[in-house]
Order: structure tokens, then sequence, then C-alpha cells
């Protein structure tokens, strides 16, 4: 998995890898945990039911379709997280009050070569529209994270599974989503 060819620290050579989530140093007696990061997601829905999603504007998994979300900051819980995200990605507040825990999953998360290891936590969530105005209309994506935003209509097993979703979680988080709603 990650791997370091010196400690962190001191820059000894005899840093290890042990029991797949911690590196200890025996020159120093550095020992550092690979804990797991909270990423969060939502499932947001236009006036229609459609799944609002995002497509990824970078890797990794550019080009696949996305829910809203990201990782946590320091100091905030995964339901801050997931507002922060969701306006920082595409410009939608989201209705604090509408915030409905779906499930959490683990995760595997690549990004230039280092591995993270994630609880993915996701929610339902309604956003805050000017009157009139359509979902997909009130969106202001960020390009560098949004290359662009859709909605599909998820009705079964199979319209998740014909999806090209990022992530297993969120394949798994629409499953568990679409069994609350029949």
């Amino acid at each position: 998995m990650n791997e370091f060819d010196f400690c962190p620290k001191c820059g000894s050579k005899k840093i290890q890898f042990v029991e797949g989530k911690r590196w200890i140093c025996s020159d120093c007696g550095l020992d550092l945990y690979n804990n797991v990061a909270a990423a969060v997601g939502l499932i947001i829905c236009d006036a229609d039911g459609n799944v609002f999603f995002e497509t990824r504007a970078k890797n990794p998994r550019k080009g696949f379709l996305a829910l809203p979300g990201g990782f946590c900051n320091p100091d905030e819980s995964a339901e801050e997280g997931a507002i922060r995200e969701c306006f920082e990605e595409t410009g939608l507040r989201v209705e604090t009050a509408s915030l409905k825990f779906i499930a959490s999953f683990p995760n595997t998360y690549e990004y230039k070569n280092f591995f993270y290891k994630t609880c993915d936590i996701f929610f339902e969530a309604k956003v805050q529209l000017e009157k009139g105005k359509k979902l997909l209309d009130a969106v202001l994506a960020d390009k560098k994270e949004v290359s662009e935003v859709s909605t599909k209509k998820i009705s079964s097993q199979k319209d998740i599974e014909d999806l090209p979703l990022a992530f297993d979680s969120a394949k798994k988080a629409l499953t568990a989503w679409l069994k609350n709603k029949i």
C-alpha cells in the first residue's frame, strides 16, 4: 500500500508499515497511524425526483459521475462537511434541516499513488432554490472540480448499475436510498 523510504520525523530508513495500518520507526519511535478519513456525499433530487450528479473534472476517476461531496475538514462534522462541499462544488445551499442520514460505507480513494482509506457518509438533502428556479439552472459549478452537472432518473437497481459512477460507495448509497424509497 502506501510506503515511505524515509521516516518523516527523523529521516531514518528504518521506517516500516505494519499491520496494514501504521508506520513505525525503530530509530526515533515514530508511531503514525494511517487513520480512516471521513468523506461525505449528498443525494439531492430535483422537483421531478431525478438525482443530481456531477461529472468529475479531475482525478481520481475524472469524467465519471459523482454525488456532491468530498473530505471533511478537521474540526468539522459530517453534516457541516457535506453542506460546505456541496456549496463549494456547485454553489447550491443545502437546507440544513433537510439532511437525512442514508448510510456509510468504506472506500479506497487513490490520489497521486497514495491510497486513502475513507468512511464515506451519505445523506439525502434538499437545496434552497429561488422561487421558480430549477435545480440545474441554479448550479454555479466550480470548473476545477466539476466539468458538468446532470440529473438522472433512479427508479430501479438497473438504473444505478447503468451509471458510470466514480466510486463504489456511491453505488451502495444510491442502492440504500432507493430501498428506503420503495
